[in-house]
């Protein structure tokens, strides 16, 4: 696994099977039902997309309790699923997100986290407040594994990541905090926030917007 990267991207849906049927048939592979972060009132599904990198598709969790700060991406039955927001892997969670802090972007408390799977193992790491989404979601939640093993090696591929486009207003201030550390992304001017994930598969490049 690469020590930093894009480390997954958030595909938000308003029912977990939904997304998971969406993303099935774009990438011709189904995603597999990881667990549930009572943390944040969500469950999820995942697919690798290539070494150390992974899609995530998340919603709501009827089966938890909303959490105090509510639930931390709850999308309305009335709008797509879509991508939304992204993580960027680092060895030094505390050190990059002092250095974005330095370029004017606060990520807020890093908080350690843990989620149980289907099969009674335990996956941790640490991970900025996820709450806490500067510029509409164009700069990434940080995370650090630790020792523990990238979930991406224990999941089905969906294909291999080529490209992640960042759209934004400020696309300047985007390019500024992602170069300070380290985050090689292509960010470009739009009227609004956008995420689009270009995606090698058998069947050729797919974009997942």
């Amino acid at each position: 696994m690469a020590e930093t990267g894009i480390d997954h991207l958030l595909y938000a849906t308003s029912d977990l099977q939904r997304g998971m049927d969406e993303i099935e048939t774009l990438l011709g592979v189904r995603p597999v039902r990881s667990g549930q972060h009572p943390q944040y009132g969500t469950h999820n599904a995942l697919l690798s997309l290539g070494s150390g990198t992974y899609l995530e598709v998340i919603a709501r969790d009827p089966d938890l309790p909303p959490p105090d700060r509510g639930v931390l991406f709850d999308v309305p039955e009335t709008d797509g699923s879509r991508l939304i927001a992204w993580v960027y892997r680092v060895t030094d969670i505390q050190e990059s997100s002092d250095a974005l802090r330095d370029a004017g972007i606060v990520l807020g408390s890093i908080d350690s986290g843990r989620r149980e799977k289907p099969d009674g193992s335990v996956v941790t790491w640490e991970l900025t407040d996820p709450y806490t989404r500067p510029l509409s979601g164009a700069i990434p939640f940080l995370i650090d594994w630790g020792n523990t093993v990238h979930p991406s090696s224990a999941v089905p591929s969906g294909g291999h990541l080529v490209e992640l486009i960042v759209t934004h207003p400020d696309a300047a201030t985007v390019r500024s905090a992602l170069s300070a550390i380290g985050a090689e992304v292509k960010v470009i001017d739009g009227d609004q926030f956008r995420l689009s994930a270009t995606i090698k598969t058998n069947d050729g490049l797919i974009t997942i917007r």
